[in-house]
């Protein structure tokens, strides 16, 4: 294992301006991620930019006052995962509240109708009577959609964070951070964020003409945390606060029924609850929906006002969830083998990995694409038939390569290759005809190539440096948990260390359950290390370990304790 992964400290900046007051661990945990003002740790709602320097949120915010006046039907059109259910949720919920009578939402099938405000969606829209379409994390590539509903007398307005292309769709009103003419501070809004920024641009608005009785958008924020961290988004110093007003709220029992619905299902404390569980624990049971479903299930639950209806539908998506597992588990075991086939012929691993199978499921290959990354550290996209002689895939990436600039490059490169492509630098989506996978395998793995060197693909493991025996304690987990949000781009702390190993076994199938000891001597600690390879483990032969870990706290019947979470194990 040690052979293909390399263990690295991080390196504080030079010179901050951080409060002299700040527990020396946490100064070193703040200078290793490039924080260097006080104000970068500020997590009070007061913090955030302002909205008024996002581009085109004042025309999109009177559009929206002069539909509501006006009594239009506005049908807000989301995205089929977690930042588009929440993005959709909330624009409806804090639509409703100002005022808006006549608030609908579509949100898109994956299966049926293709990403984003397709022709499809725009039809669908208009046979429901919509005459302005708001978008909600899609949209900024929506070029025939927009026209389609111009044709039929709609109006749109596009929230989107996506990157843009070229040219942008001909809406009434377009917000987006993304753009090269925004000057808005944050470009790593959620499409959950851009949404709420615009609320808050209405509510401005409406204000400011003399209305009575507004809303208070914070309630909003339980939403917007769940999708900020769902999306895994960067955390810049913008982002911290959302989730962190939206964490809180969710800690207090402010939050929608739904959420807490969603928690209940997944055995998590409120009172508890960090940024991880939003990632790790809500998050992929509202994913499920879209993913296998019908994402219009997840709405359903974030809008809910009735906690036994919330219950049931938490429980669907739940099951739908589980089923999701099963079908990645056998997806990953025929990737896998591909990819070991792959290594034993002539062949090398290319550097970039392309891979389909005709009876793969295309909800669940942006996973699949993922767990292959994480495996064999490179860029991969999977693929999955689409039922109509072209394919879906779904691309994860590694540090140092762009994957929408690299689907972008083929793109201009070999015209015809690439159906339709959008994304972010380290995912991606696109399509392609069935009949050209091999030629797009060949082109993405030599551009790969080209733009990566072996070094890029060295798998490195991150490290905060050493903890002392006498900090492996529960106030320091809590000190750490608080700390936070943590989350992409601002990583939770990890720490390396070398332990006396005292047990190990495998819990589940591929979970090792160890007690340790730090070798200079200090507290027996439980740790336990997820997803192993259990052609390597529990190894009794093992007497000494080095870790890679983070210190979680374990909550058993009301009792808690420290617990090492190991992302890394290596023999001594």
């Amino acid at each position: 294992m040690k052979n293909q992964t390399e263990l690295r400290r991080r390196q504080a900046v030079e010179g901050d301006d951080l409060p002299a007051e700040l527990h020396p661990l946490l100064r070193r945990l703040y200078q290793h991620r490039g924080v260097r003002q006080a104000s970068e740790l500020e997590r009070g709602a007061k913090n955030l930019h302002p909205f008024h320097s996002l581009s085109g949120i004042e025309l999109a915010a009177e559009i929206l006052q002069k539909a509501i006046a006006d009594n239009l039907c506005i049908m807000i059109v989301g995205d089929f995962d977690a930042d588009g259910a929440t993005s959709t949720a909330l624009t409806v919920l804090a639509l409703r509240s100002m005022g808006g009578r006549n608030i609908n939402y579509l949100v898109p099938n994956r299966f049926d109708d293709g990403y984003g405000l397709s022709p499809e969606v725009v039809e669908q829209a208009a046979a429901r009577g919509a005459q302005l379409i708001v978008t909600v994390d899609n949209g900024i590539s929506s070029h025939a959609g927009v026209a389609l509903a111009h044709e039929k007398g709609i109006a749109v307005v596009i929230t989107d964070h996506h990157l843009p292309g070229d040219t942008l769709p001909d809406a009434e009103a377009i917000v987006n951070p993304n753009l090269q003419s925004c000057a808005f501070p944050s470009r790593s809004l959620a499409g959950v964020g851009v949404a709420f920024y615009l609320m808050l641009a209405l509510r401005a608005r409406l204000r400011d003409s003399g209305a009575e009785a507004l809303p208070n958008l914070a309630e909003l924020l339980d939403l917007v945390a769940l999708g900020t961290v769902a999306d895994v988004v960067p955390l810049d110093a913008n982002n911290r606060i959302l989730v962190w007003q939206g964490l809180s709220r969710i800690r207090a029992g402010k939050c929608r029924v739904g959420i807490k619905a969603l928690l209940e299902i997944a055995n998590r404390d409120a009172r508890q609850l960090a940024a991880s569980d939003l990632g790790f624990a809500l998050g992929p049971r509202l994913n499920a929906a879209g993913r296998l479903d019908d994402m219009s299930v997840g709405v359903a639950l974030l809008l809910s006002e009735d906690i036994a209806q919330s219950r049931m539908l938490a429980s669907e998506l739940d099951a739908l969830n589980q089923t999701r597992k099963e079908i990645e588990q056998g997806m990953q075991a025929e990737a896998l083998a591909l990819c070991d086939a792959l290594e034993r012929s002539s062949e090398a691993l290319p550097l970039g990995i392309a891979m389909y199978h005709p009876e793969w499921h295309q909800g669940v290959v942006g996973i699949l694409a993922s767990r292959l990354k994480e495996r064999f550290n490179r860029p991969v996209i999977a693929f999955a038939p689409a039922g109509d002689g072209t394919l879906k895939g779904s691309g994860r990436s590694i540090v140092g390569l762009h994957m929408r600039d690299a689907l972008e490059r083929l793109d201009t490169l070999h015209p015809g290759l690439i159906v339709k492509f959008g994304g972010h630098a380290m995912a991606a989506g696109l399509s392609l005809e069935e009949a050209k996978f091999a030629e797009f395998r060949q082109r993405f793995g030599d551009l790969v190539g080209e733009w990566l060197d072996a070094d890029a693909l060295q798998g490195v493991v991150w490290s905060d440096g050493e903890l002392m025996a006498q900090q492996l304690t529960l106030s320091t987990a809590e000190l750490l948990r608080e700390a936070g949000p943590w989350g992409q781009s601002f990583p939770e702390p990890q720490f390396d260390g070398k332990f006396k190993l005292i047990q190990q076994r495998l819990v589940g199938e591929r979970h090792l359950k160890v007690m340790i000891e730090p070798l200079g001597g200090g507290p027996l600690l439980d740790g336990i290390a997820f997803n192993v390879d259990t052609a390597l483990w529990p190894d009794p032969s093992v007497r000494q370990v080095e870790l890679a870990y983070k210190l979680d706290i374990n909550e058993f019947r009301g009792n808690r304790s420290v617990q090492l979470i190991i992302d890394s194990l290596w023999p001594l």
